[in-house]
């Protein structure tokens, strides 16, 4: 698959059990899963890649959308210059690194970077 920058890449949910939560979706609709420790699982054969994060408090905003940009630190000025907020500076995970933002109404959504 070709990555593009700026593009929807990867949908992040929340959830209060991930066992729970990957059975329901592999019954219903024949999604795959890998985990990644006990608090993350990412989900694929969905139309688009994904993942689910282990929370035991409230959610409230239970979807995270993630953008993929090759270059970080570009696109994160951008964002900041057009009135985007950081709400969580750039950090390493498995397969890369990202950071998250919220737009002018608040809602927010990440950039990662395999690079």
């Amino acid at each position: 698959m070709d990555i593009k920058d700026s593009h929807i890449n990867y949908v992040e949910f929340k959830a209060k059990d991930l066992e729970e939560i990957k059975g329901f979706y592999t019954a219903s609709f024949g999604w795959t899963f890998k985990d990644y420790g006990p608090t993350y699982t990412a989900f694929s054969d969905s139309g688009l890649e994904g993942g689910f994060e282990k929370r035991d408090t409230e959610i409230i905003n239970g979807v995270l959308v993630v953008l993929y940009h090759r270059n970080l630190d570009l696109i994160k000025n951008r964002i900041i210059k057009a009135g985007g907020k950081i709400t969580k500076e750039i950090f390493s995970f498995p397969g890369g690194r990202r950071f998250h933002f919220a737009d002018p109404s608040g809602n927010e959504l990440a950039v990662w970077s395999d690079k």
